[in-house]
């Protein structure tokens, strides 16, 4: 089956911002007179903004609406995301590899256009995305395929004509359950589930400059095999 889309995560695998949202779990919940919970961030880890929030309300038993909390979310990333925030090495190589292949590109995410587009622009790789799709479009979050087929469907794709790129081991089962070709990429934030990520997924990369990538895109997603 020839490759017509690539879908990718953006926190953790095309961007480097996952230690953005430590520092906003922490203060947070420390304004609420909290510590963050050892197993706070892998339980979160594949939610979507809303059942993240509705997660912490019913743990931390707040008094809060989840439409309140994810504003003040929003708030409290959105400088860091718009001035801070950076890509991962290689990142720019491999979307410009596949768009000049005619490969449709695409983003499936649990953040919000409000926080990644200004710091995808500023990156210099927002021109690169055909469609973005956010966890909130869909029922259900990463741990489930939902968000993947809903991206594929906006690129005019179906997931066997598809990789998906991933940091998150539950997005890559959910994706590779689902019939797409899976790529785990490492990040340090989520090294817990590493091995894991290296057992399921179809390919796993600690970096995108592992990637060797030849001149002709390659026929197949089996032949991703042959990129390490």
């Amino acid at each position: 089956m020839k490759i017509k889309g690539a879908i990718f995560d953006l926190d953790g695998t095309l961007l480097d911002s996952m230690w953005v949202w430590e520092k906003v779990d922490a203060d947070f919940l420390g304004r609420r007179g909290f510590d963050v919970p050892d197993d706070y961030q892998k339980a979160i880890a594949p939610m979507g903004f809303k059942e993240t929030a509705l997660y912490t309300i019913e743990r931390f038993r707040l008094r809060e609406s989840a439409e309140d909390i994810i504003q003040e979310w929003n708030e409290m990333a959105m400088r860091t995301y718009h001035e801070e925030v950076c890509i991962k090495p290689g990142t720019k190589d491999v979307l410009e590899y596949f768009k000049r292949r005619g490969v449709r590109i695409g983003v499936a995410t649990a953040s919000y256009s409000s926080l990644f587009e200004g710091c995808l622009r500023r990156n210099g790789v927002y021109d690169y995305f055909t469609a973005f799709t956010e966890t909130s479009e869909v029922a259900r979050g990463k741990g489930f395929p939902d968000i993947y087929l809903r991206a594929a469907e906006k690129l005019g794709c179906a997931p066997s004509e598809c990789v998906v790129f991933e940091d998150l081991h539950q997005g890559i089962l959910a994706a590779k359950n689902a019939g797409f070709y899976t790529v785990g990429v490492y990040d340090a934030k989520l090294s817990y589930s590493w091995r894991d990520m290296e057992r399921d997924a179809d390919l796993a990369i600690r970096s995108f400059e592992d990637l060797r990538l030849p001149n002709d895109c390659p026929h197949s997603l089996d032949e991703y095999n042959d990129l390490m």
